[in-house]
């Protein structure tokens, strides 16, 4: 055979083992891939953000309000760090009850998803509960994925070690997130 020959089938294998692997079996005993449903079914709350959250309140015990739900990183390149608090709030608008939790996985590339769950010891003198949250992402403007305000593009630091990127932190907060567990204080 002549070199050319050799070069169309070595293409047309390596073409062929691509397709084989994307199959519904994932082909070369890879385990198939199962994408996750978007926006995750099931939830009766949402937050549309950068990183959106969609939620469940429950009330396992009368002093305890469960917060289950998945959180999705839709524009970010990279999240890092997510975690959320749950604040029960007094009719005052003073703070009466806090919970902290962490997203499972520490970093989340665009369209990836993540559980979340936080659990609130409560007072009985709730009448509403919020949620904070907060993550770090790479920085916008010179160096992020941005432009200059001229419309000249943004330089772009090039790093060898990814924690050397230039990191944000965002923070948000949703008010009245659980309703349907809304307390009147005694």
């Amino acid at each position: 055979m002549t070199r050319n020959r050799w070069i169309q089938l070595g293409l047309l294998a390596f073409l062929g083992s691509g397709l084989a692997a994307c199959g519904p079996e994932g082909g070369l005993g890879l385990p198939g891939f199962t994408p996750e449903p978007y926006p995750p079914p099931g939830f009766a709350h949402q937050r549309i953000s950068e990183v959106e959250l969609y939620w469940n309140c429950t009330q396992p015990t009368p002093d305890r309000l469960l917060l289950q739900g998945v959180a999705v990183n839709v524009v970010e390149p990279e999240v890092r760090s997510l975690e959320f608090t749950v604040v029960g709030v007094d009719a005052h608008g003073a703070t009466v009850s806090e919970a902290t939790g962490t997203a499972r996985k520490f970093v989340l590339g665009t369209m990836q998803s993540t559980p979340m769950e936080v659990e609130v010891r409560t007072t009985g003198h709730e009448v509403r509960f919020d949620l904070l949250y907060r993550y770090e992402a790479p920085l916008s403007g010179p160096g992020g994925n941005s432009e200059l305000p001229d419309g000249a593009p943004a330089v772009r630091l090039v790093a060898t070690h990814p924690f050397l990127l230039a990191q944000g932190v965002n923070q948000m907060m949703v008010r009245d997130i659980c309703p349907e567990v809304r307390r009147r204080a005694p």
